[in-house]
């Protein structure tokens, strides 16, 4: 009896249909009408993306090779565009023309030679993609050329004369590298450090006028890159030689000051400041040679005549 009426629920129970979620038996329906991918299918787009990241992988090998020889050229026009600015600053007052004539030369083949390289390398791409690899170069070759021009001229050399300069070892065909504004006020910002050792060289040797020259043209970029600065906010190289430059600024100022007695002059924020004597003449200038033919001893160079 227990048996026949077990049996008989385990039938009941068997003979009922199991009935699934909504959901999964709609996934279960669209998964039987969906065809099955075949085995070419797999293997036509396995070897699609290993083209494509196949490609990719060539382009970064050529990206990162290009890179390279990138920063190569960049180090290059660093180094021989410091020796120019070495060049320059043998100059004095007896070997002036000489001393710039060989700067000049050694420029222009710093341009034909590196620079030259560095363009053919970046001409017809995305160049300002690999701005990082190149600027420290275009930077120090912009101070080179800048310091020519201003001790030869005393004017300044400004970005489109620049790029003209280099146009011509451009391929026409294609989009010519171009030095960018910011790269080019970096090496302005840099030039006033070399003008600030140029004008305390000019100030040793006597040339008192043409260290005045450089103080203007130096207080006059400070004063032009001081209204820019604020906007140039991803700039952070900017900001921090914005502060050297006012230091060299300062130190031009300081070394022009101490070398005339009894005078007054503006200083870079334009107060009127009582400048003092040169204390080493004054102290020490019966150590100085008399200029032949003269009793006024040769400190009277720097404008001191009077050691009242």
């Amino acid at each position: 009896m227990f048996c026949a009426s077990a049996f008989y629920k385990f039938s009941l129970m068997a003979s009922k249909p199991h009935r699934l979620h909504p959901f999964a038996d709609a996934a279960l329906q669209s998964a039987a009408k969906r065809p099955r991918m075949t085995t070419t299918t797999k293997a036509e787009s396995s070897s699609a993306m290993k083209d494509a990241f196949s490609k990719y992988a060539d382009y970064l090998n050529a990206l990162n090779d290009k890179r390279e020889r990138v920063v190569k050229a960049s180090r290059d026009i660093t180094i021989n565009s410091k020796k120019v600015i070495f060049q320059v600053h043998r100059m004095s007052k007896y070997n002036r023309e000489e001393v710039l004539d060989k700067a000049e030369k050694d420029l222009a083949a710093v341009t034909e030679q590196y620079v030259a390289r560095l363009i053919k390398e970046l001409e017809g791409t995305d160049f300002w993609k690999l701005r990082r690899a190149y600027s420290p170069g275009v930077q120090e070759y912009v101070e080179a050329a800048t310091l020519c021009k201003f001790c030869k001229t005393g004017t300044l050399l400004n970005l489109d004369e620049i790029n003209s300069a280099l146009s011509p070892l451009s391929d026409p065909s294609v989009d010519p590298l171009r030095i960018n504004v910011l790269d080019y006020l970096l090496g302005l910002a840099d030039l006033t450090g070399e003008l600030m050792r140029l004008a305390i060289g000019r100030i040793s040797d006597g040339e008192l006028e043409f260290a005045e020259k450089i103080c203007r043209f130096v207080r006059e970029i400070y004063r032009e890159l001081t209204l820019l600065a604020p906007s140039m906010d991803d700039s952070h190289e900017m900001k921090t030689k914005m502060d050297t430059m006012l230091q060299s600024v300062v130190k031009i100022e300081n070394a022009i000051s101490w070398t005339y007695p009894k005078k007054k002059r503006e200083n870079s924020i334009g107060s009127m400041i009582s400048l003092p004597p040169c204390f080493s003449v004054r102290v020490r200038g019966s150590e100085y040679i008399p200029l032949l033919g003269s009793d006024v001893p040769s400190y009277s160079l720097l404008g001191v005549s009077d050691l009242e």
